[in-house]
């Protein structure tokens, strides 16, 4: 199975200026558990995952006055959708991460995560979005 064939296709994108809770909310109310985050004024995407709103939390910071561009991993690994899932898999574990977005044409076309690999590997249902869902910066 390709990359393609287990991404999800829902990516929620916020921009860097988006407080932490705004971020948990969009991804929450999409049941997914990481976002793209664009900035305008720099190159690149990064991506901003539960762990990430989690790890503030837990040291004491407030999620209503955190922003995304403070906790954002702006190293993005990236996969092409042609990656079979055995690729995707084996980067996720060496680089110690549990979402890769798709890139595609220089466009986000989805992310993959462990969850969607495992399930894709025990043939339980669909890909998780089939839309995109964007947030105001």
């Amino acid at each position: 199975m390709k990359v393609r064939d287990g991404m999800t296709r829902l990516v929620v994108t916020v921009g860097p200026a988006h407080t932490l809770r705004e971020a948990a909310r969009l991804m929450s109310a999409r049941r997914v558990g990481a976002a793209v985050v664009t900035d305008p004024e720099h190159a690149g995407i990064g991506i901003l995952t539960e762990r990430d709103v989690l790890d503030s939390i837990a040291a004491g910071q407030n999620p209503d006055t955190e922003l995304t561009a403070a906790h954002r991993t702006v190293d993005v690994v990236f996969a092409s959708p042609d990656w079979t899932l055995e690729q995707a898999a084996g980067t996720m574990v060496r680089a110690g991460f549990r979402h890769l977005v798709v890139i595609e044409a220089n466009e986000v076309t989805g992310l993959l995560s462990m969850r969607d690999i495992v399930r894709c590997w025990s043939g339980s249902g669909e890909p998780a979005g089939a839309a995109s869902a964007a947030a105001p910066a």
